[in-house]
């Protein structure tokens, strides 16, 4: 039997564009010799829907899109379908009014309904705002073959792979026990680095240990923050993979069950990426690119700085909507080198991008004069440098405002964490490509964009970071090297270390302390910043949720160290 994998990029929302989607995949899987077709988790409406799971009206739509699109399909195919069903129960019992759910679709009409088992409630997931858990086993027949089926994080509880359990049961277990010939996975599982090595290594375990075949569905495109990645692939008895899907792109698989070997066929297998820089740069293109399709924009403007960050946002947006859909604003102020223009300048002409020079000085010295009396008897400065970010800032949206263009923002994770950055400023923007991409990041992604010809410059990589907004300064006047700046942070936000243990690990402590409070005294900014492109497993964003006021002893130790951060506003 032949087994379809529909490896699709729904739009949140567009409950019959998304329908027509899975129509297409059955005809192509009808054509290929298909009898079965599995999509993505909540497949019909996009994931994650989030609070439109809230409006009736909104499940009401999605109950009726799912049984017209029953009758659409082509008679002799059964597919899975990622949707919603009500709880009757939870009237009665108590309990959410939803469950997470996959519908069997055959012969014109919706056969059955299984339910996701474990709702995940950590990092960007807030399943149990809106679902009931399932409480049973998930299988149906088709051809004399028993077929199980799991939803995304029914997956992730194999204790023997993990080292403990984060739920009381296990779904592929109780598949196992039950004989099932093959377990399908209908997920929607967010990109982060490195992650596809991390599930091909559970599902391995997991195929091994239960001597199950195994086929991993999964969705890719853009949503808000969240990237997804696809890379569906199946796995055989052994563990062994017998088709992988493309990364970051729509696919269709073809996988076959062998009846008398009760086993998958070896198929088609995409090889994996060669580095972690290669596939940043596949999300990051593809998180831009959808951010901007389903946003209905078709052209970006940033602001180029001569700097590296600029340089790579620049690169991943030419990628993303094309070279003639960018326009680059240089914004020299007085204070502006002349390498920095012409940094810009050559990295537009590398990249076949437009731009255009808006000079600020003359503006700077209005808000001057307009401030003189105010700021009388006031030495120079982090107001005032601030003023000339805020001034390109007011710039970039009119160009924004005035030709609905998406604007982007260009800071870098390393920044954001420590506030490094200027709200109203250089903060301003519809998407931040890059603020989950740390400063030493960031320059390996642009060695790797050189690896073949020049992209970006070699005179922005070997100057020193600078923001330009006094005479003489680069960012290391205010900050540790980055080198040492990105490796606090990923031990303090990502590997939830205390200063002493960062300290035991070779960090200054007075740098450690000042570092931490720092990622403290900015999260007021974090708050009020555009949406980033999530690429690791702790980014600023839906899944980071500190509070804005806070006295915890080690930020109040701090703070009595008189540890004070550098760029507040």
């Amino acid at each position: 039997m032949k087994i379809a994998v529909a490896q699709l990029n729904p739009i949140i929302g567009d409950l019959p564009g998304n329908a027509q989607k899975i129509l297409e995949a059955a005809h192509q899987a009808t054509a290929k010799g298909a009898r079965l077709l599995l999509t993505p988790e909540l497949s019909i409406c996009g994931y994650p829907p989030r609070d439109l799971l809230l409006n009736p009206t909104f499940v009401e739509a999605m109950g009726i899109t799912l049984q017209n699109l029953a009758t659409d399909l082509p008679p002799n195919l059964t597919v899975l379908v990622g949707t919603v069903s009500h709880n009757l129960k939870a009237h009665s019992n108590g309990g959410k009014s939803l469950f997470n759910t996959i519908a069997l679709l055959a012969n014109g009409k919706v056969k059955q309904f299984f339910h996701k088992r474990l709702l995940p409630t950590y990092d960007v997931f807030d399943e149990n705002r809106y679902f009931e858990p399932g409480l049973t086993a998930n299988y149906f027949t088709i051809d004399n073959i028993d077929i199980g089926v799991t939803i995304c994080e029914d997956l992730w509880n194999d204790e023997d792979f993990l080292g403990r359990r984060n739920y009381p049961v296990n779904p592929i277990a109780d598949l196992a026990i039950l004989r099932v010939d093959i377990i399908v996975n209908l997920s929607a599982s967010p990109y982060s680095v490195g992650k596809q090595h991390y599930r091909e290594s559970m599902l391995k375990h997991s195929a091994i240990r239960f001597g199950q075949p195994m086929i991993y569905t999964n969705q890719v495109g853009g949503n808000d923050d969240l990237i997804f990645d696809g890379r569906s692939f199946a796995l055989n008895r052994q563990g062994e993979i017998v088709c992988r899907a493309n990364g970051f792109s729509t696919d269709l698989l073809i996988v076959e069950f062998d009846e008398q070997r009760r086993d998958l066929h070896l198929s088609s297998v995409v090889p994996a990426y060669q580095s972690h820089e290669e596939e940043i740069w596949q999300a990051l293109v593809l998180g831009v690119r959808d951010y901007a399709r389903k946003c209905h924009f078709s052209q970006i403007v940033l602001g180029l700085s001569g700097g590296i960050d600029s340089a790579l946002v620049a690169a991943i947006a030419s990628a993303a909507v094309g070279k003639e859909n960018v326009l680059g604003v240089l914004m020299p102020s007085p204070y502006s080198s002349s390498h920095s223009v012409n940094d810009a300048l050559a990295l537009a002409k590398n990249l076949g991008i437009q731009t255009t020079i808006l000079k600020i000085g003359e503006l700077m010295q209005s808000y001057d004069h307009t401030l003189a009396d105010l700021f009388a008897d006031t030495e120079f400065g982090i107001a005032e440098e601030n003023l000339q970010s805020r001034i390109r800032g007011n710039l970039l949206m009119a160009i924004a405002n005035k030709f609905r263009y998406l604007l982007l923002s260009t800071g870098n994770k390393s920044e954001i964490a420590v506030g490094y950055c200027t709200l109203y400023g250089d903060m301003n923007g519809g998407l931040a490509v890059i603020a989950d991409v740390p400063k030493t990041r960031v320059y390996s992604l642009c060695h790797w964009l050189n690896r073949n010809s020049e992209i970006i410059p070699e005179n922005i990589f070997i100057k020193p970071p600078s923001a330009e907004l006094r005479p003489g300064q680069i960012d290391q006047d205010s900050l540790p090297p980055y080198e040492i700046l990105d490796d606090i942070l990923e031990r303090f936000i990502h590997n939830h270390q205390s200063a002493t243990q960062i300290v035991a690990a070779g960090h200054n402590p007075a740098i450690v302390n000042r570092v931490i409070q720092m990622v403290a005294g900015a999260e007021f900014k974090r708050r009020q910043a555009p949406p980033g492109l999530k690429i690791t497993d702790r980014a600023f964003g839906t899944g980071w949720r500190m509070p804005i006021a806070s006295d915890w002893a080690i930020l109040k130790n701090a703070h009595q160290n008189q540890i004070i951060p550098q760029h507040l506003n």
